[in-house]
């Protein structure tokens, strides 16, 4: 049972610090993941870190307008467009980590620290997505994100940050994950037939105050689930995703601009000569459309 979970219901969350929205929390790792051989041993073991509340509160109150303006000015269909039919539209007028606050969350200090201990101190960004999922997102059916590399290997690591701007509760819907999945080395799409179904062994995260972050292995079947039936207004659901590779291989890229993305951020300083690997370019093969991984 994972921390948190219920004994009587195994895998389902019910922490009781992450069933307010808005509470303020004390901790920004909880208390029982403090130590940093526990967090690598539950990612390890499980595939998956719940980390609640993990993210500044000025932080998420300048990435929700950032949210706001990246869908609502149609620069988030422009940048799927780019990775759909690049030879129409090119390379899109904005990337997301352009967007100040963006930059800033995928360099965040503390979690650039908790990346490290579960992959090592050398570790490339591979992409960024940010929505705001509303009532017609609807769910998104069993998948996993691990892209492939040039070595085959799939014990290199690939770690997606899901960050819950305003939090997890039944008005927005939930996460599904099937905790030690990450280790079956099964095509993405695996289970995608059973659609957003309850799964035997599945661990529920349902309840998260705003800005905070599971953190993923790539390989860890999760799926994405709606609003709770009944619920009359559900509410917006703020989300960016960032995922990173473990070094040593050559990691297949899912858009096809990535390296004007890598060289802004380069021009941007995001790393601030901290990361020296995380915008390189030689830790990716050439963009292909059947390396092409989920860009929504």
């Amino acid at each position: 049972i994972p921390p948190g979970g219920n004994p009587s219901r195994p895998g389902v969350t019910t922490d009781t610090r992450a069933r307010t929205r808005g509470e303020d929390l004390t901790h920004t790792i909880p208390p029982e993941l403090d130590d940093a051989t526990e967090r690598r041993r539950q990612f390890t073991e499980s595939g998956y870190l719940v980390l609640p509340g993990f993210l500044p509160a000025p932080l998420v109150g300048r990435l929700l307008p950032e949210v706001d303006r990246w869908v609502d000015e149609g620069l988030r269909e422009r940048s799927i467009a780019a990775c759909l039919d690049p030879e129409t539209h090119g390379t899109p007028p904005v990337l997301e980590l352009e967007l100040p606050a963006h930059g800033e969350l995928l360099t965040h200090e503390p979690l650039m620290g908790v990346v490290s201990e579960l992959m090592g101190p050398s570790f490339v960004f591979h992409h960024l997505h940010s929505d705001r999922h509303g009532e017609a997102t609807g769910g998104k059916a069993w998948h996993h994100d691990h892209e492939p590399n040039d070595r085959e290997d799939p014990s290199l690591l690939m770690v997606h940050a899901l960050h819950y701007l305003g939090g997890l509760d039944p008005s927005v819907g939930h996460l599904a994950v099937l905790p030690g999945s990450h280790l079956e080395h099964a095509a993405k799409q695996a289970r995608a037939h059973l659609g957003t179904k309850e799964l035997p062994g599945e661990a529920v995260i349902d309840r998260l105050p705003p800005g905070s972050t599971v953190l993923m292995n790539s390989a860890l079947f999760h799926a994405r689930r709606p609003a709770s039936e009944g619920v009359d207004d559900p509410g917006p659901r703020y989300f960016v995703d960032a995922s990173y590779c473990q070094t040593s291989a050559r990691w297949h890229p899912v858009k096809p601009y990535w390296r004007h993305m890598l060289s802004r951020a380069r021009e941007l300083d995001l790393g601030g000569g901290r990361w020296p690997e995380l915008f390189a370019e030689r830790h990716f093969t050439e963009y292909t459309t059947t390396g092409r991984g989920s860009i929504t």
